[in-house]
């Protein structure tokens, strides 16, 4: 059985649980390796490894110039992460690239998962706080094992430890171990070297396994992994830093005992950049930072300023759109006259049950904000392009709807853990254990997971046009913007602004090449020059996925100081044409929620336009993205509701219409 250490209190349990639900192995222990870096020693983020030998890319295949769309996750957590580590995950670097390339992979509630369609790139992000010590404080080989804060953890996911019932007793261990580890770290009853050398160990592990699988032409590696930083309100404030190359790497992640101030992880960056190693970095849950990710004025509380815009741009060219904790595209309650904007709503601050401020939070605001600070005469520090990515704790996502699996390990694994289906009486001693908070009733019925587990999404995926599958390749795409996000289909999108553009291309065998040396595409900038822009749009399907009902662009501006922003469905499925309002007339696709059929003869499998604002004004900038629209089909909630043979919550939504973005073109 699981020990549990002594002294904890429910306080404790619940505000570790929360930094547990927030955060978003080696091939052998991380005991037995051995490196240049394994001893004792400064965990100095600044100090660069030697390269390692055998990891450098080989010469890849002959480039398309006019690019591939390549499909990827830039967030995967293992178990090296200190939090998935305690909810049963024993995955490895070596696993999660595994699974990204096809192979199943054993979930820690024992059943398979397993990829559709393998992944063309993937990153493995594990926390740089507490990076691989949890899963050395469970091995009783180790030297780290014998600190009393350890004894709780020994053997936790042997497997007579991976029942159901024991997710309370995990989470009341591991509330005591994340303040006794912080306090032992400072009042020297823990040898921070050793926790130094742990956490080299479990970096340069990673490292090799990003190595290992990394295969030009096929399959791309990325070393990385994820900064975790919140404001004083706990709001979050997490990053993803993405290095390009593995030739030269720091010897240690920097991480929040650096700096929790993310300028300061900037500044790093900065340094690592005139040692010639670059990197960038990935906000995300910007919805659930409490208003903090996109704020006016730095870390001091200062207005922002040219020299903050240049070092956030150069830093931060990117921002995770839509993940497993939610979407952050914009709110109902900031864009009140979008009809899609209530998507995927995560309404916390990431790991509580707090309400998040949705002002400051949502990118879309934070692109109407940067226009207003161009006219004041502020360089811009939110032109942005947009990615997504899952934030799985399994090594692996579950990114389709129909079989959704979650992300924290055994805590949510199933239907009762998600708060989709309602505990039987089995779980009614555990439901008892727990906080009246993290409770909800329902029509009469008690649900697990009232702290957002049920607004969790099977999201998302990040694509990109690169002229290969390659390193350098895919990372230069990251820096020029030419991204999209997607919540989890395959949707390819295309998206191209010029003022030359004529509609006979549309017909052109080399439509992309025009297109390409006429125009900008999506992350880029078009000088207009007082010639109205025609933007070319172009959406492909999953051929896995439902069809496409609309295609959609959304401009935002500013008109007398005030921000606009403004929907145009562009290109309509089925042979429609958009109507007053510039809206594409209902289709009918409708979902029968007694077995989650759809009406599949409806849609378009492709959907491609050349547009022209009909509001264009040459004296305003603006921003324009692009939004794709599937028909209905059922969110995960109801299909969880469908296998237990229940009827799905009503407070949550029973379909949804699974979507993807482009990064904006800036129009001056």
């Amino acid at each position: 059985m699981i020990r549990i250490y002594q002294g904890n209190n429910m306080h404790r349990l619940i505000l570790s649980a929360a930094i547990l639900l927030s955060a978003c192995g080696g091939e052998t222990p991380l005991t037995e390796q051995t490196n240049d870096f394994a001893g004792r020693g400064s965990n100095n983020p600044n100090t660069l490894l030697e390269p390692l030998t055998g990891l450098l890319d080989l010469a890849p295949p002959p480039a398309n110039p006019e690019r591939n769309a390549y499909f990827g996750d830039l967030h995967v957590h293992t178990a090296y992460s200190f939090d998935a580590y305690a909810f049963g995950t024993t995955a490895t670097p070596y696993d999660a690239y595994r699974y990204a390339r096809g192979e199943a992979l054993t979930h820690p509630s024992g059943y398979q998962i397993q990829l559709q369609t393998p992944l063309d790139f993937y990153a493995v992000t594990d926390h740089a706080m507490f990076l691989g010590v949890v899963k050395e404080a469970a091995d009783t080989r180790s030297e780290f094992s014998r600190y009393q804060i350890a004894e709780s953890l020994h053997d936790i996911n042997d497997p007579d430890n991976m029942d159901r019932g024991s997710i309370t007793q995990r989470v009341r261990l591991f509330a005591n171990f994340i303040p006794d580890m912080l306090e032992g770290l400072q009042n020297g009853s823990i040898d921070p070297e050793l926790s130094n050398g742990i956490t080299r160990r479990a970096w340069l592990d990673t490292i090799r396994a990003a190595g290992q699988f990394n295969e030009p032409g096929q399959f791309t590696t990325f070393v990385a992994y994820e900064y975790t930083s919140g404001s004083d309100d706990r709001g979050n404030l997490h990053r993803n830093v993405i290095f390009r190359g593995a030739e030269r790497l720091p010897v240690a992640p920097f991480s929040r005992f650096n700096s929790q101030n993310p300028e300061g992880l900037w500044d790093w960056m900065d340094g690592l950049r005139e040692q010639g190693v670059e990197s960038l970095a990935i906000p995300h849950n910007s919805n659930g930072s409490n208003g903090q990710m996109f704020k006016l004025e730095d870390w001091a509380g200062n207005p922002l300023d040219d020299q903050y815009a240049a070092r956030r741009m150069r830093n931060e060219p990117l921002v995770e759109v839509t993940q497993i904790k939610g979407t952050s595209d914009t709110h109902p309650l900031l864009s009140p006259n979008d009809e899609w904007a209530n998507f995927e709503i995560y309404p916390f601050r990431v790991g509580t049950s707090l309400p998040s401020q949705p002002s400051g939070g949502y990118v879309r605001e934070a692109y109407l904000n940067g226009l207003a600070l161009e006219a004041q005469g502020i360089a811009n520090p939110f032109r942005f392009g947009l990615v997504a990515a899952s934030d799985t704790h399994v090594a692996g996502a579950g990114f389709d709807e129909a079989s959704f699996f979650s992300k924290a390990g055994i805590l949510d694994g199933d239907a009762v853990g998600r708060g989709s289906v309602s505990p039987s009486f089995l779980y009614g001693a555990m439901i008892r254990l727990m906080e009246p908070e993290l409770i909800r009733e329902v029509e009469g019925r008690k649900y697990i997971g009232n702290s957002g587990f049920e607004t969790w999404s099977a999201s998302g995926i990040s694509g990109v046009w690169a002229e290969e599958n390659t390193r350098e390749a895919i990372y230069s795409a990251f820096h020029r913007k030419e991204t999209f996000a997607t919540s989890g289909p395959r949707i390819k999108l295309r998206f191209f602004a010029g003022t030359s553009f004529e509609p006979t291309m549309l017909q052109a065998g080399d439509m992309v090449r025009q297109a390409y040396e006429q125009g900008v595409s999506m992350g880029g900038e078009l000088a207009a020059a007082g010639s109205a822009p025609k933007f070319l749009v172009w959406a492909v399907g999953d051929p896995l996925g439902a069809p496409l009902q609309r295609l959609q662009i959304i401009k935002g501006y500013l008109k007398n100081d005030q921000p606009v922003e403004k929907i145009f469905d562009v290109a309509c499925a089925d042979g429609f044409q958009p109507g007053p309002g510039h809206r594409c007339p209902d289709n009918g696709a409708r979902v029968n929620l007694a077995d989650c059929s759809i009406s599949a003869e409806l849609g378009d499998v492709e959907l491609l336009t050349l547009w022209e604002d009909p509001e264009y004004d040459a004296e305003l900038d603006a921003f324009y993205y692009v939004r794709v629209l599937e028909n209905p089909t059922c969110r995960w909630s109801t299909w969880d509701a469908l296998r237990a043979g229940v009827a799905p919550r009503s407070d949550l939504p029973a379909t949804i219409q699974e979507r993807a973005w482009t990064s904006p073109i800036w129009v001056r």
